[in-house]
């Protein structure tokens, strides 16, 4: 899962917590933990995980 990789880095380089992730992105706040386990997303899902990435990363929002 190409995704699961991405959120992985995403969550080393910000050092946010698996759970306010989820929340954050997708009010789910289960959601990495799932995805370790097998959840595989929904085609959504994953344009709105992208997207929350990267309005994160352009500073759009804030820790």
């Amino acid at each position: 899962m190409v995704i699961l990789r991405k959120i992985e880095s995403f969550l080393r380089d910000t050092g946010m917590a698996p759970t306010r992730f989820g929340r954050d992105a997708v009010r789910d706040p289960r959601l990495v933990f799932d995805m370790r386990n097998g959840r595989e997303p929904s085609p959504r899902m994953i344009r709105k995980i992208e997207h929350f990435m990267n309005i994160f990363r352009n500073g759009a929002i804030s820790q």
